[in-house]
């Protein structure tokens, strides 16, 4: 059984004054007024960004572009029937593009009834402070920027650590990350229900390094706590969104993360790396530990989200897991068996995808 949700903290509505806008762009470009939101907020294109792929751009990413094209503002994902207002979990600013940019596409369609959606940033997971804050500073920023609503909530440490009790060395995936997904979302519902909305989401959901099931199975519960609210679940791990994400990221020189968040994805991240000679993770600055501080080139961040990638990683990350358990000193002695996994072999220096969740 699972263990009560931790004391709620509450969550205070940042106050954001609006950014300067920019000039206005010509009239043949401007979006009609939404007449079910008064045109708030800034108009967003699929099809920003899709034309100009390198000339050796991969089969998938081609292929992922031309479809984004050929759609234009045609929606894939399409709000639950009777949602006017999504509040949006958001994890982070690279997780967020291109599902804000689907769904501020569906607030503007005369097929549904969506009219609002407010991004809500509740990550007590997230350790050190100083990364808690650089990735809610960038998300606001973005949302400013976008005209979109951004609830800060409380930096609620002491709860996730006691509710993460006897589950440190769970490895990625397993339980911890449920409870983890559980109480971010527990409290979202709470919110949406408090203030009117209809639907949650999260951007958890968007990440490859992320199990789909395991994220849309809590927002599916904390939205069955509550009359009148929905989970809005999708595809959001398609190549199309994938290529999209990765497009918002360089563009906007988002921050690059280099671990999930919490203080136990950091700590065996790390332990990774000094199994194989990489630079420990690098928590804020201009330097990154391993690879590039800022998303600039949405091919290759792009590859290191790819499925093959993220597969090898959690098979290895499991086997590790069964083999060790909670005993440190076998912890290490398998770091040592794993040594030579592909991904981090310093022979032929292929690091791709530890810098990038």
């Amino acid at each position: 059984m699972s263990p009560p949700p931790a004391p709620i903290p509450t969550p205070t509505l940042a106050p954001t004054p609006p950014p300067t806008p920019p000039p206005p762009p010509p009239q043949s470009q401007q979006p009609p007024p939404n007449p079910k939101t008064g045109g708030g907020g800034v108009a967003l294109s699929y099809s920003e960004g899709t034309k100009s792929l390198p000339s050796d751009a991969p089969e998938w990413a081609v292929a992922a572009s031309q479809r984004i094209q050929s759609r234009g503002n045609r929606l894939v994902a399409t709000p639950p029937e009777g949602v006017e207002r999504v509040l949006l979990h958001s994890c982070c600013a690279p997780c967020s593009g291109a599902m804000v940019e689907e769904m501020m596409c569906a607030s503007r369609s005369e097929d549904n009834m969506l009219g609002e959606v407010v991004v809500f940033f509740y990550n007590p997971n997230i350790h050190p402070k100083k990364e808690y804050e650089i990735r809610k500073n960038e998300n606001k920023r973005f949302c400013e920027e976008k005209g979109i609503g951004f609830v800060d909530c409380d930096y609620d440490s002491d709860n996730w650590y006691a509710r993460m009790k006897g589950l440190e060395y769970d490895p990625e995936r397993g339980h911890r990350c449920t409870e983890c997904f559980d109480m971010r979302m527990e409290r979202t519902a709470l919110y949406a229900h408090e203030h009117g909305f209809d639907a949650i989401s999260t951007t958890n959901a968007t990440s490859r390094w992320k199990d789909a099931k395991q994220v849309d199975g809590s927002g599916h519960k904390a939205a069955a706590r509550y009359d009148g609210i929905q989970y809005w679940t999708n595809d959001w791990q398609t190549d199309e969104m994938t290529l999209r994400k990765y497009q918002i990221s360089a563009e906007e020189r988002f921050y690059k993360q280099e671990y999930c968040g919490c203080s136990y994805s950091l700590r065996d991240s790390n332990d990774w790396r000094r199994a194989n000679g990489i630079p420990r993770i690098a928590i804020g600055g201009d330097a990154a530990g391993l690879g590039d501080r800022y998303f600039s080139d949405p091919m290759v961040d792009a590859q290191e989200e790819s499925q093959d990638v993220v597969d090898e990683f959690f098979s290895q990350a499991k086997a590790m897991s069964d083999a060790a358990g909670k005993d440190v000193k076998e912890r290490k002695r398998q770091l040592k068996i794993y040594e030579g996994r592909r991904k981090t072999q310093k022979a032929d220096g292929d690091t791709q995808g530890l810098n990038n969740w």
